[in-house]
């Protein structure tokens, strides 16, 4: 009874903006995650490429009890250490010099976007203020990062949107190239489509994104909030490309669980922040840096962790390819590390209730592409366990 009191609670109280399935997660461990019945479940969404380290992390539950005990918010009107040590290892470890830490994905995008315009109007002395994004891109749902995001069904009955942005077809050179005029101040682009359905642009492409900036003296901004953090086998997706950008986003595996985000810049474009500019009132607390910092050191500190990620990627595709050869409802397979999709030439939200079923949590993007974005802890066995269920779940479904 306890959970059905929850779930109607929870659809009494809580506005309706999730279609959410039909339990209540109350304990999480590692790769697993437990319900209020007491049924167990492999992770393969981690909180949408949060829990990077698994849920409830030691050293991150230690760090978040010690700060607890000392210094939870005094605002950012004065000096905060945890803020301090945090954005200290982002910049020694990126190719950035100064960091603004906020609480969400959708923040750093928001951050983004005003300290690019602010660039070319404060230092370039110059009227740019247009940004050009990829069609199938996601940013985040405030109205400067829907405007952002190049997908016109985020935008209906949210009219009119926030002027300054020009659309392009993802994994096109050439077409941002027409799109670059005398207003352009920047590029923004994800190394990788999450939210678009795990969409990899070719080799090269990054790199021919950051050839077009100089030529133009434009900003290349990168959305590094699904794929940062270790997510694609390297620390940041820009390192594949041996390119560095003028700003990146972080948020999602930053906080090992908890909500931080952060905006990455070179000193050149940060001078364009100065106090007043830019703010928040919650974002960089101690609580949420002392996360970060622990989760953060993790990564850096177990080498293998993230050395770790191109294996099991590798091993998960090979199992989805193994998939794909047996059922022809799978059109395609891809990913960059532990970020994987599965394109279905069907709805892909049946298969994911009845992957629930079997006590695995996966995700649908896009209506036919199943995300899988498992902890980076994830071990092969359990990689296999999923595949060995998603066999016998299309089986069923498309006999």
């Amino acid at each position: 009874m306890i959970t059905n009191d929850l779930l109607s609670d929870s659809e009494q109280f809580i506005m309706n903006t999730y279609s959410r399935q039909p339990i209540v997660l109350i304990k999480g461990r590692g790769t697993k995650v437990y319900d209020s019945d007491g049924r167990e479940y492999l992770d393969f969404v981690a909180g949408v490429a949060v829990n990077n380290l698994g849920h409830c992390h030691p050293r991150v539950v230690v760090a978040l009890q010690k700060q607890a005990q000392r210094l939870m918010h005094v605002s950012n009107h004065f000096h905060i250490e945890p803020q301090i040590n945090l954005a200290k290892l982002l910049v020694r470890n990126s190719f950035a010099d100064k960091v603004f830490i906020c609480n969400s994905g959708t923040e750093a995008i928001e951050a983004a976007i005003k300290l690019a315009r602010r660039y070319s109007r404060e230092i370039l002395k110059q009227d740019r203020y247009e940004i050009i994004t990829m069609r199938g891109s996601f940013h985040g749902r405030s109205m400067g990062a829907l405007a952002a995001t190049a997908q016109e069904k985020f935008h209906k009955t949210f009219e009119p949107m926030l002027p300054g942005f020009r659309y392009v077809a993802f994994n096109d050179v050439k077409a941002v190239e027409q799109a670059i005029n005398e207003h352009t101040c920047a590029i923004l682009v994800e190394p990788i489509q999450g939210e678009g359905g795990v969409v990899i642009p070719d080799s090269g492409y990054l790199k021919a994104l950051r050839t077009l900036c100089d030529k133009h003296n434009i900003l290349l901004i990168l959305d590094e909030i699904q794929t940062g953090m270790g997510r694609t086998g390297k620390l940041f997706g820009y390192e594949h490309e041996g390119i560095t950008p003028d700003i990146a986003a972080l948020a999602k595996g930053l906080g090992g669980g908890m909500p931080i985000a952060a905006l990455l810049a070179t000193d050149k474009v940060a001078c364009a922040f100065t106090p007043g500019s830019h703010g928040t009132t919650f974002g960089g607390n101690p609580l949420a840096c002392a996360a970060g910092l622990a989760a953060l050191e993790t990564l850096l500190e177990d080498n293998i962790i993230i050395q770790s990620v191109e294996h099991l990627g590798r091993h998960f595709l090979n199992g989805l390819i193994s998939l794909q050869k047996k059922h022809s409802c799978i059109q395609s397979v891809r990913g960059k590390g532990l970020l994987l999709g599965m394109e279905l030439n069907c709805e892909g939200k049946p298969l994911v209730t009845a992957c629930l079923k079997k006590g695995f949590l996966i995700n649908c993007t896009v209506n036919t592409v199943l995300r899988f974005m498992p902890p980076l802890i994830i071990t092969d066995e359990e990689i296999d366990l999923l595949i060995q269920a998603l066999d016998a779940v299309l089986t069923e479904q498309q006999p």
